[in-house]
């Protein structure tokens, strides 16, 4: 067995990172059990660190080759001496994930700092698989699934939440200077990429292009709840409830008339506290096996390829049973993070009067 570079102030500081940096992730990750869940915030914090030395580079491009030498020290087992490096060096070798899908990650983060355009729907699945997509596939090898199948629903997760949060932030995005909606889109609404850079106004225009890209999310949520059946049965709330509640992202901006230009949606501590409810009802709610059949997505193909490859080489074999567990266990779960959430919330408030 491998020693591990992580030690405990590493993986304290990861989860840290993430506290303070995904509040959604970090509410989710407590209904995860605890030997996925240290591990998917390492995964995250490793995330979360590259996505920002590319952002915030005066040369992201530099950036990115750097990150993709760390990303080389990690798995060499040789980690620069940073606790996310260390942390995920320890993640990729315990759970096998194939240095391909996290380079696809990096490769992501790269397009957003070149302000790389979308002229299609197409091309921002391709965007989409590469910075969220992966991480679906990611958190999958975590929990010990590996089956093509589960990997594909886990992909159109991964992209839904992507998709989700561009409907939540088109006006934060142009006053950026990025757009990320599908360009032929814009044109078939009577706008332009250039119109909304020069002008973050909102318009029917640009209601009528976030409408068909919160639809478009909403498919693949429901693909991706069908693909939740493969994991663990204790892996299964968390991921319902992080699938409903981005799925809510998008769901709020359209009750605010889609206008995510003059304002961003939000979605309160109690909603998500209802949401994550709803995630315990709906894990014990059986899924068709026709989700088995289901193409993979063309943009994830590439993806299943790297893995289906890189487990042969290894003689790996999916295993595609999981082991069942107690409900019980999962609400008592349920109920610490309800009460987390509301004392976050009544901080907060206090905070502001």
């Amino acid at each position: 067995m491998t020693a591990k570079l992580a030690s405990a102030e590493d993986l304290e500081s990861c989860r840290e990172s993430i506290r303070v940096g995904s509040k959604t992730f970090h509410a989710a990750s407590f209904l995860l059990p605890q030997r996925v869940r240290e591990p998917a915030l390492a995964l995250y914090a490793f995330c979360r660190e590259a996505d920002d030395a590319i952002d915030q580079s005066d040369d992201p491009q530099r950036a990115w080759v750097e990150l993709n030498e760390r990303l080389d020290r990690l798995y060499r087992g040789e980690p620069i001496d940073r606790a996310a490096d260390r942390a995920m060096a320890d993640v990729v070798t315990e759970f096998l994930i194939p240095q391909a899908v996290p380079a696809a990650l990096l490769e992501g983060f790269a397009w957003d700092a070149a302000g790389r355009r979308y002229e299609d729907f197409r091309s921002l699945q391709d965007y989409a698989v590469r910075v969220a997509g992966t991480v679906g596939i990611m958190m999958s090898l975590l929990m010990g699934v590996r089956a093509p199948w589960a990997l594909a629903r886990a992909a159109d997760l991964g992209i839904a939440m992507q998709l989700s949060n561009i409907a939540r932030d088109v006006g934060e995005d142009a006053r950026m200077g990025r757009v990320y909606l599908p360009e032929d889109w814009l044109r078939e609404a009577n706008s332009s990429r250039e119109a909304l850079l020069a002008a973050p106004v909102f318009s029917q225009s640009f209601r009528q292009v976030v409408d068909r890209l919160v639809h478009a999310a909403e498919t693949l949520y429901v693909r991706a709840a069908a693909g939740v059946t493969e994991l663990p049965p204790e892996c299964r709330p968390a991921i319902h409830a992080a699938r409903l509640m981005y799925a809510e992202i998008g769901r709020e901006v359209m009750r605010r008339s889609g206008d995510s230009i003059s304002q961003r949606a939000v979605v309160s501590g109690r909603r998500k506290a209802l949401l994550l409810a709803k995630a315990i009802s709906v894990t014990a709610i059986a899924s068709s096996p026709q989700h088995k059949s289901w193409p993979v997505m063309p943009a994830a193909v590439f993806l299943l390829d790297a893995i289906a490859t890189h487990d042969a080489a290894k003689g790996i074999v999916p295993d595609p049973t999981v082991a069942e567990s107690i409900l019980t266990r999962d609400l008592m779960r349920l109920l610490g993070v309800i009460e987390r959430i509301e004392s976050q919330e009544l901080a907060g408030l206090e905070q502001t009067t």
